[in-house]
């Protein structure tokens, strides 16, 4: 299998809407042909936090039953995307500069999510130091990572941009919040093809003094590093699929790990 726990379709009725949404959405835009850039990339992101937020409200079962299908794995990734999409369009047509207010819509309902789950995690404990400690060192670790990079191929840095620093930061998030709630919450890991990293961290002598996730951490980080290198040049000769896909690189890191870090502070 290399599919995660609790991938699952919604019930047919839920599916069949669900997907009418995304086309009718994926249309539009498609009909707008809006410019892509860094700056859309960037002011997406925003809306992968809403998305994985609202998954962990689902794993945590604090949703209404009527909405819980489309929060699902993999329903979750359609709504956000039909919302954000809306928004989007909604940009495209009212506004000179559309990136802004799909920034701001971003950013107030991630906001909301997560404070929505602050708050209700309060009333059993919240656990704080080690999520945000794992968010310092993903921070650290991108930070570094990209300034290697930048010093040593200047010209992927150039040409992939803010987006190329997210994709790094948003696996490093994910590798290094995988490792904070396997080897120091007791979380499990959920990805088969992450939980066979995690297994072969474990049969090595250092399991005992290291743990395991920081063979995840390595490896994550290695293939992100690699992806940015390989997309330098397709981002040079097609700017618009090259952000779009390098962008869905980043979110496939970002999601999960902003998923993790909330899961992480609300099950204390």
């Amino acid at each position: 299998m290399v599919l995660p726990e609790g991938f699952a379709l919604p019930p047919l009725p839920y599916l069949v809407g669900l997907l009418a949404a995304v086309a009718l959405v994926g249309g539009a835009l498609a009909r707008s042909d809006p410019h892509v850039s860094d700056r859309i990339v960037l002011a997406l992101a925003p809306w992968v936090v809403v998305g994985s937020s609202l998954h962990a409200l689902f794993v945590l079962q604090w949703v209404p039953e009527a909405v819980a299908p489309l929060l699902g794995t993999p329903s979750v990734y359609l709504s956000t995307f039909v919302v954000a999409g809306v928004v989007w369009l909604a940009g495209i047509h009212a506004a000179t500069d559309p990136e802004r207010p799909v920034v701001a819509v971003g950013v107030l309902a991630a906001s909301a999510v997560v404070a929505y789950a602050l708050a209700r995690g309060s009333a059993t404990g919240l656990r704080l130091f080690w999520p945000l400690a794992g968010l310092v060192l993903a921070l650290l670790l991108a930070g570094i990572l990209w300034a290697a990079t930048r010093w040593s191929h200047p010209s992927v840095t150039a040409a992939t941009g803010a987006t190329g620093a997210l994709a790094l930061f948003g696996h490093s998030l994910d590798a290094v919040s995988t490792a904070v709630g396997v080897d120091l919450l007791g979380f499990g890991e959920r990805t088969p093809v992450s939980r066979a990293v995690l297994d072969v961290a474990a049969s090595l002598p250092t399991a005992d003094l290291l743990g395991v996730g920081w063979l995840f951490v390595v490896v994550k980080l290695a293939i992100a590093e690699a992806v940015v290198l390989l997309f330098a040049d397709f981002v040079r000769e097609d700017p618009r699929e090259g952000f779009l896909l390098l962008g869905a690189v980043a979110a496939v890191g970002l999601g999960p790990g902003a998923h993790n870090l909330l899961l992480f502070m609300v099950t204390g």
